[in-house]
């Protein structure tokens, strides 16, 4: 339980491409989604709401990623918790990126799925080419 803060109080949860991208090689979609960013914050702020967060690391966390996270397990699959920053003051998360226990073993996507992802994802292949189509255009 964090400090100081009840974590039953409502918060509006978003989502970095970053945590997006480990959770597409790592954890994969149960819903067969292509944009996983609707999943990732419904199962944070689920698991925020059934008070599931901490301000203790998992074991393993270096030094530097520990200031300032909050740590929030997930209610789905116990193995995966996401790293997020909270804001009390405007009531929001933000999914920083995630982590998985040890004990889970290897990644549940295996590699070569992740690998064809990227491939036809622009936005990871060239990630300024839709603003210079939308500036070119004007």
């Amino acid at each position: 339980m964090l400090r100081g803060l009840r974590v039953t109080d409502g918060v509006t949860v978003a989502v970095t491409d970053h945590a997006v991208e480990r959770f597409r090689q790592r954890v994969g979609s149960r819903h067969g989604g292509l944009d996983v960013r609707p999943e990732i914050a419904g199962r944070a702020s689920s698991a925020w709401a059934a008070g599931r967060a901490s301000d203790e690391p998992p074991p393993g966390a270096s030094e530097a990623a520990v200031r300032g996270s909050v740590y929030v397990r997930d209610l789905v699959d116990r193995g995966v918790i996401f790293v997020c920053r909270h804001d009390r003051a405007a009531g929001e998360l933000l999914v920083v990126t995630l982590w998985e226990d040890d004990r889970y073993g290897p990644p549940r996507v295996d590699k070569r799925f992740t690998d064809a992802l990227k491939s036809d994802d622009a936005a990871l292949v060239d990630p300024g080419r839709r603003w210079r189509e939308r500036r070119d255009r004007e």
